[in-house]
Order: C-alpha cells, then sequence, then structure tokens
C-alpha cells in the first residue's frame, strides 16, 4: 500500500489546482498580482507590514488610552485593529499563492508560519468583537496574545528567507563576465533549442532563433530551476520547476510566480565561437 502524501504537500496540490487551473489565463493573472510579479518583489512581504504597524499601533493606542482614560485613543485602537484585519487577510492571500510553490524544507516551516498568522488574525478579530461589545479589558488582552503569536510567526518568516532562501533572487551573486568572453563554438548551437553553455562553473542558457543568438543566466530567480531544460515560447522561455516566464531578449518576468528578473547578456559571434558579456559595458 503506497504511504499518503505529507498533509503540506496535499494541500500544496490541492492549492494549485485552484492557483493554475490548468493554464487560465485568469488564474495566471491572478497569481501574477499575488506573487508581486508587477512589483518586481514578493507581494506578502509589503502587505504583512501593514498588520504589523497597525496592530502594534493599537497596543500603543490601548497604553495610552489607560493612561489617559481617553476615549478617542480607545477608538483609535480599534479602528487600528480593524484596518490591521484588512492588511493581514490580503497579506494571507498572497503569502498562500507564494507557499503553493515552496519545497521542503521550507514547506513545512511555511505552513506554521500561516497557520500562526491565522491564530493571530482569529484573535484580533475576537479582540476587536470584545471591544465592541464593551468588554475593553479582556479585548486588549487578547491583543497582547495576538502580538506575541504574530511575533512568533514573523520569527519563522525570517527564517524562510533568511535560512531557506524563499523570496530571494536565486540568480543573484553568481559571477558574469564584464567583457566579451567565449563560452562555445557557433557551429554547437543548434537553431530554436535551448542549450545550456558556461561562463567558469556558472551555467547560461542559450537559444538561436533565425539570425540572433539569446543568452540569459540559466538559473531561475524564482527557485533556481534549470532554464535550459524547460520549453521555449515563441521569444521567452520557461521554467520546468514552477512556470515562470522570461522574455529572451531582457530577462524581464512575462508570468509568475518569479519576480526578479533573469539576468541577459549581450552576445556576439566572434572566430566562430560565441562570446557573452553583462550589457552596459563598452568593449576593449
Amino acid at each position: 500500500m503506497a504511504e499518503a502524501a505529507p498533509i503540506p504537500e496535499r494541500l500544496q496540490k490541492a492549492l494549485d489546482r485552484v492557483l493554475y487551473a490548468r493554464g487560465s489565463p485568469v488564474a495566471q493573472a491572478m497569481r501574477n498580482f499575488l506573487n508581486g510579479t508587477w512589483l518586481g518583489e514578493p507581494l506578502h512581504v509589503v502587505l504583512t507590514d501593514i498588520p504589523i504597524g497597525l496592530w502594534s499601533g493599537a497596543a500603543v493606542f490601548d497604553a495610552l488610552a489607560l493612561a489617559g482614560d481617553s476615549t478617542w485613543l480607545a477608538h483609535a485602537a480599534d479602528a487600528a485593529i480593524t484596518l490591521g484585519l484588512a492588511g493581514a487577510l490580503a497579506a494571507a492571500a498572497a503569502g498562500v499563492t507564494d507557499w503553493s510553490d515552496v519545497d521542503p524544507p521550507a514547506r513545512r516551516t511555511g505552513l506554521f508560519h500561516g497557520l500562526l498568522n491565522l491564530g493571530a488574525i482569529g484573535i484580533f478579530t475576537t479582540s476587536l468583537v470584545l471591544r465592541r461589545k464593551g468588554a475593553r479589558t479582556s479585548g486588549r488582552i487578547a491583543s497582547l496574545l495576538g502580538l506575541a503569536i504574530m511575533g512568533c510567526a514573523a520569527r519563522l518568516g525570517g527564517q524562510m528567507v533568511y535560512q531557506q532562501r524563499v523570496g530571494v533572487d536565486r540568480s543573484a551573486g553568481a559571477e558574469y563576465p564584464s567583457e566579451f568572453t567565449a563560452i562555445m563554438a557557433a557551429e554547437a548551437l543548434p537553431a530554436g533549442k535551448l542549450t545550456r553553455a558556461y561562463y567558469n562553473c556558472t551555467p547560461i542558457v542559450l537559444v538561436r532563433r533565425g539570425e540572433q543568438i539569446f543568452a540569459l543566466a540559466e538559473t531561475c530567480s524564482h527557485f533556481g530551476g534549470p532554464l535550459a531544460e524547460g520549453k521555449l515560447l515563441e521569444d521567452s522561455v520557461v521554467c520546468p520547476y514552477h512556470f515562470s516566464r522570461f522574455a529572451l531578449k531582457d530577462g524581464r518576468v512575462l508570468n509568475g510566480p518569479a519576480v526578479h528578473p533573469q539576468p541577459c547578456f549581450e552576445v556576439r559571434t566572434r572566430k566562430g565561437q560565441i562570446e557573452i558579456r553583462l550589457p552596459g559595458h563598452r568593449a576593449c
């Protein structure tokens, strides 16, 4: 009997059926928005500042209201919690979309991160209800508990970014040539086929389209997928891992989940060799 897949993996597969929707353009547009492809940075990271700032502000307003017995400060705390809940729900939608593509070990960390944040949302909702019923002291205690849980969730989020490299540019930090450097014999590059070459030990993906040759960093900026093993689609390359799509001409992201553009190179053929360099440099 086959062993059942872990719960995080099963949840991801269920999410993918919704988020990918068999290549639906509407689903792709929704993912591009929630991933932050249009922004050039993960949208989730931007949105998390909203509940963190507002809920922290609510705690300050509560403390000042207690010290000065101020009604308007109490109302300000309530408003901050309400706006924070709206921001938290938006951040959760973006976070779930990001998490659907995360691999182990970050997959499990991300699940706990999300569950803790959902718990914080539930507790702040309870706090707001208690406040509106006049049980303000209980509401303030609930807010402090929600802040503590949010802090634990934030710690896991930091672990995912700084230790497990979720959301960072996986193509960054590699060494690329600033002057034209030969990486492959021109006759060895077939037409219309993604081909891997190397600059030192750094992989480069090349493709010949008619008279033009395009070159991009081969390591996908999203999760490090090998673009040379992906799919050539018109004037773009599609990553085999999570189907991020990059323009061959300039490496820009055409479809997410990637948010960072792919490093792109100037290409020339000289003495039978294909040479590349980073754009913006003058030839010697």
